[in-house]
């Protein structure tokens, strides 16, 4: 480590953090400009919103942290070079590789913070960012999935065909019991059921109910009203995606455990674990792509890289949601190992292992 490093170290850093609080300035802008009249309407407190604000930053600067990284290094990279400085270090006998040293130290610091952010704190703070959104924003939501099947208890399956949260009601229910020997027991269907949460009760409607004996025979009876408890709530079906993202790795490892007991769909799970790793190490891949394009001194200078900048790192983020999409979806073969889980691992990865191929490109390309 010299003064040179030291240099560029610090110029990556107060860059790095300076361009992170301004893009949060200007996100909490937004966000209150679109929110405030809801927040007015339901009479959010004031010190509630300041504290909402402040776990707000720790998630978009969380969000957006590689695309910053990006567009740090873009930026005082292609100042350096349009100064002459880079051609100064090179021409001095310094080699590339030993000029991308001091970035990627400053980008290890970035990684190892990320990964912090990302695993532990950034999750705590979208706890009390949650609980805001639920109690004075966003106080409805829609569930979107259709046919949907729970193991509720062991041996128990229920299922709803669809659920509007906004009313605590599921429709087309069914409930089937297995016994020990894999028969089954009882069958319960309603035309709806509705979660009444201060009793801790499920009132169904329409409800037939069919016993089957061990001796064979079966009996049955219909009633209009029932009110009843089963071993279920209304959460089991219909869940905020902001929930996940308020669980820590380790309260999300348990969850995927649950679900996966349940029956539930869980890539959604899968995938928000592995790309909270995947995700800051591509600041690695990033800087990487960053200090090649800008450390070539051209006409056009800063404004030709900064549009390099914004189009490869759109680019890089309609990859990894379009991998996303693809694998929410995506049919799992029966040689894969480990199934489900390795296609939610591959999708987590994948964006960064192929825009690691276009910075070894762009590496054999830049001045050497």
């Amino acid at each position: 480590m010299n003064k040179l490093d030291w240099y560029i170290i610090k110029k990556f850093l107060s860059t790095f953090f300076f361009m992170l609080g301004a893009f949060c300035v200007v996100a909490v802008v937004f966000d209150l400009v679109e929110n405030i009249g809801r927040m007015i309407t339901n009479d959010a407190p004031f010190w509630g919103t300041v504290k909402y604000y402040l776990a707000f930053s720790f998630y978009f600067a969380n969000l957006l942290s590689g695309f910053i990284v990006f567009l740090t290094i873009v930026w005082f990279t292609s100042r350096l070079a349009q100064q002459t400085e880079i051609i100064a270090m090179l021409s001095g006998g310094m080699s590339f590789p030993r000029l991308l040293r001091p970035y990627f130290i400053a980008a290890s610091i970035l990684v190892a913070f990320s990964l912090v952010l990302t695993h532990y704190a950034v999750p705590i703070a979208n706890k009390d960012k949650h609980d805001f959104e639920v109690q004075w924003v966003h106080v409805n939501f829609h569930v979107k999935d259709q046919n949907m099947y729970r193991e509720v208890a062991p041996g128990t399956v229920a299922y709803f065909r669809s659920i509007t949260y906004s009313r605590m009601t599921g429709y087309k229910f069914q409930m089937e019991r297995w016994g020990d020997d894999d028969k089954l027991e009882q069958r319960i269907v309603a035309a709806k059921g509705t979660w009444v949460p201060q009793d801790s009760l499920w009132r169904l409607i329409n409800v037939g109910i069919r016993e089957f004996n061990k001796d064979g025979t079966e009996s049955f009876k219909f009633v209009n009203r029932i009110d009843t408890v089963l071993p279920m709530r209304i959460e089991d079906f219909a869940q905020r995606k902001t929930v996940v993202k308020a669980m820590t790795t380790s309260e999300l490892n348990d969850h995927i455990a649950e679900s996966r007991l349940k029956g539930a769909d869980i890539s959604a799970l899968l995938l928000a674990r592995y790309s909270r790793t995947a995700t800051p190490f591509a600041i690695f891949v990033l800087t990487f792509i960053g200090v090649g394009i800008a450390a070539r001194k051209q006409r056009g200078g800063l404004g030709v890289h900064l549009f390099a900048a914004v189009l490869i790192g759109f680019t890089f983020v309609f990859a990894s949601r379009l991998i996303t999409v693809y694998a929410a979806t995506a049919e799992v073969p029966a040689w894969l190992p480990y199934g489900q889980d390795a296609i939610q691992f591959i999708a987590a990865w994948l964006p960064n292992v192929l825009f690691a191929g276009l910075g070894y490109a762009i590496y054999k390309k830049a001045p050497k």
